[in-house]
């Protein structure tokens, strides 16, 4: 059942859409893609250490790669993409991990008839295995890593997100938990809350913060999308 808060609130007040990262941010799949750097990079005897794999996380997909070929891993990037592609995959077809808090802020959203996309770096099929694991219908759109010229920090996910879904970008709220990501929301004019999950999220002009999803609901996403920053990591 939908969280009682959205009970009293006008729809007006509301976001025109909420524009969700993926990975870190929906699931908890930074574990995995880390999993599958030590892999490659054990496989090869190069030299991954986790500063590396920290630096990795919101980073478009081939400029990990290319971050792993320069660590040793003698392939070419769009090779070491296809590969840990592979490889999260098979984790997320056992398991979706999904974050504090999503599946009830999901519901809430569906329940007030705000629409929803998943912004990410990954690519779509990864993205479409996240998305199958919700409710359907619960994502509008898809904006992925191989449908984009510019990857994040680059405004380009999150103004191609809001063009989809016929809203400005920033009548619309973005969730992010990494430095690249939220630069590129910032950037694309979204109200932006940064939600951290395994690197810090330092404050900013204009980004709202959150320690988890449980925080949030439909009063705290009207408040941010009105202009407010609200930060409840202290």
């Amino acid at each position: 059942m939908p969280r009682d808060s959205s009970a009293a609130l006008p729809a007006a007040v509301l976001p025109a859409a909420v524009l969700f990262d993926m990975d870190g941010t929906l699931v908890d799949t930074e574990p995995y893609w880390m999993l599958a750097e030590r892999e490659i990079v054990a496989t090869h005897r190069a030299t991954w250490t986790h500063e590396d794999a920290l630096s990795a996380v919101g980073q478009a997909l081939v400029t990990t790669g290319g971050m792993l070929r320069d660590a040793g891993v003698p392939l070419e990037p769009a090779e070491i993409v296809g590969w840990l592609v592979a490889r999260v995959n098979e984790q997320l077809r056992e398991a979706v991990p999904w974050r504090p808090g999503v599946l009830e802020l999901l519901e809430d959203l569906r329940a007030a008839d705000v629409p929803c996309a998943i912004v990410t770096m990954s690519y779509r099929g990864q993205a479409q295995l996240v998305a199958d694991g919700a409710p359907a219908g619960t994502f509008g759109h898809l904006v992925t890593g191989d449908e984009v010229t510019h990857g994040k920090p680059h405004p380009e996910p999150y103004l191609v997100a809001a063009g989809l879904l016929g809203v400005r970008p920033e009548d619309c709220v973005a969730i992010e938990d990494s430095s690249p990501g939220i630069t590129s929301a910032l950037a694309s004019g979204a109200r932006t809350l940064g939600v951290p999950a395994v690197v810090p999220v330092p404050q900013r002009p204009g980004l709202s913060r959150a320690a988890s999803l449980k925080q949030i609901d439909l009063d705290v996403l009207a408040r941010i999308v009105s202009g407010e920053v609200v930060d409840l990591l202290g």
